[in-house]
């Protein structure tokens, strides 16, 4: 399977594994499954850490790699298909992930709760 995180996921799965549902900790950590993140989990990460409503644990980016977790490009198709979704929700990066992960067939590691009115599939975190 693979699974793409959301931008709490990301952070929870590397510095915080005990706020992860259980059953979603095993998958993350399953070595058959590949773990994603994408580019804009990155980039609103730092930009919440930027607006000081976020403060990120040093070397984190460097750590996601590390643990064997993948980079995802954004891609135009990407952002043309965040567009085109339905407007259940406003937030840009929330949209980009939901969008990358339908486009794939992937699950998106998520605890928000707007997620499942999308045509995509949940990993509950």
């Amino acid at each position: 399977m693979n699974i793409l995180l959301d931008s709490h996921a990301l952070i929870w799965a590397l510095h915080n594994p005990g706020e992860l549902r259980p059953a979603a900790r095993q998958a993350l950590e399953n070595p058959e499954n590949l773990v994603f993140f994408s580019a804009g989990a990155a980039w609103e990460l730092e930009l919440k850490a930027a607006k000081g409503k976020l403060v990120l644990p040093e070397r984190w980016l460097e750590a996601a790699v590390e643990t064997g977790f993948r980079a995802l490009p954004v891609t135009a198709e990407d952002a043309a298909a965040s567009a085109r979704l339905p407007w259940h929700h406003n937030d840009p990066f929330d949209r980009l992930f939901i969008a990358q992960a339908a486009r794939r067939g992937w699950r998106m590691a998520t605890r928000d709760a707007f997620s499942p009115r999308y045509p995509v599939r949940i990993l509950a975190v």
